[in-house]
């Protein structure tokens, strides 16, 4: 695949891919990342995947700009393997729709003519790529959202959007994983933690992974929050093998 490199600042190189956004490109900019991790290059700090580009950020004092473009260049010119077997991981994620778990179920559902159980329906029948982790931590920027869901952002953000809050803004839906400020419309919440700064893992999906939403109930949701919080809740994932186009 086509590819440059260039510098971003003095202590990270970004390798921008020419092609279009699309789930492919997603699975070679992840299978180019856990090359440059699996070469553990001295120096290296973090290696960042978003839509188009793939970030590197590094130690100048630890190696050079000129010596880490020539080996990122020498990676990202590997041939791919057409018949590579790639793992699909879906998270589940439950939320509950509308009420005071999502006060803007009902504009979504009357500004694309449909009820709210449809609007439901439609937001819980996609299985959604997460393309790159961002904005805020554990924010997942999807991709996949139904078309008859697309509702404009709104004209005054809130101050404050509830954590685990499902929005929907634009061609796009996420979820906000702490409090913050947010212009999206609320359809819903869900009880899991997206974020957690103490875990050794703190966080709950990566980049790369699928993520389907299902509807649960007020009293399920309450269920589920204690269960949480008391480390008894298991996050159902699933692995499929399959292989690359």
């Amino acid at each position: 695949m086509e590819f440059s490199i260039r510098p971003l600042g003095d202590k990270a190189i970004q390798i921008l891919f020419i092609s279009p956004i699309s789930e492919k490109l997603n699975r070679h900019i992840q299978h180019t990342a856990n090359a440059i991790k699996s070469k553990h290059i001295l120096g290296i700090i973090e290696v960042v995947p978003a839509f188009e580009t793939l970030t590197v950020y590094y130690e100048p004092m630890k190696i050079s700009h000129t010596a880490l473009v020539e080996k990122l260049h020498s990676i990202c010119s590997a041939p791919s393997n057409k018949n590579r077997v790639y793992q699909k991981e879906i998270v589940t994620i439950p939320v509950c729709y509308g009420n005071r778990f999502g006060e803007d179920l009902p504009h979504v559902a009357k500004h694309n003519n449909l009820t709210e159980q449809e609007v439901v329906s439609l937001h819980c029948s996609k299985q959604y790529l997460v393309y790159l982790i961002g904005f805020l931590p554990g924010f997942p920027y999807l991709k996949g959202l139904s078309q008859k869901l697309h509702t404009p952002r709104l004209a005054e953000p809130r101050l404050k959007v509830p954590r685990g809050s499902v929005g929907i803004g634009g061609d796009q839906t996420g979820v906000y994983p702490i409090e913050s400020p947010g212009g999206w419309n609320l359809i819903g919440q869900t009880p899991l933690t997206l974020f957690n700064p103490t875990s050794p893992s703190p966080f709950l999906i990566k980049a790369g992974d699928f993520i389907r939403f299902v509807s649960i109930s007020e009293t399920e949701f309450y269920e589920i929050t204690q269960a949480v919080k008391e480390n008894k809740y298991v996050v159902k994932r699933e692995v499929i093998q399959n292989e690359e186009d």
